[in-house]
């Protein structure tokens, strides 16, 4: 029987609320604001961090994104980026591979039959930066 992981739904229920700022134009923060249910607490971390972070993750995703610039990546490949950037860099007690593999399952789910790769090689990049081997 399938169990739900609330760190999973956490990050998907993230990327719907990064998605939403990025389409009506608002600042992630907003969007928290604007929720019915108030968002538990690794969503709010996830969305506030992103929003807060996001000039140095974007720093992070174009050096890596060797002949793409972010105004051509799909958004939801951008904010799945985001995500997995921010918990490299933020969220040390997250292993390195369930960041990307989470990363990969979002942008498999959500974006591009390409996304999966994409994301992948990006954030393996990174984390190969920020995060290298002991």
């Amino acid at each position: 029987m399938h169990r739900p992981d609330e760190r999973s739904d956490a990050r998907e229920r993230a990327l719907y609320l990064l998605y939403e700022a990025h389409s009506k134009g608002i600042e992630p923060a907003d969007t928290i604001e604007l929720q019915v249910v108030e968002p538990d607490q690794l969503t709010r971390q996830l969305v506030l961090g992103v929003g807060r972070s996001r000039a140095v993750l974007d720093d992070h995703i174009a050096a890596k994104a060797k002949g793409w610039t972010l105004s051509r990546m799909p958004v939801l490949d951008l904010n799945v980026m985001r995500l997995g950037v921010f918990e490299l860099l933020e969220r040390p007690e997250v292993p390195t591979a369930v960041v990307l593999n989470e990363a990969v399952e979002l942008a498999k789910r959500f974006s591009t039959d390409d996304s999966g790769r994409f994301v992948n090689g990006v954030l393996a990049s990174v984390a190969a930066e920020v995060r290298p081997p002991n």
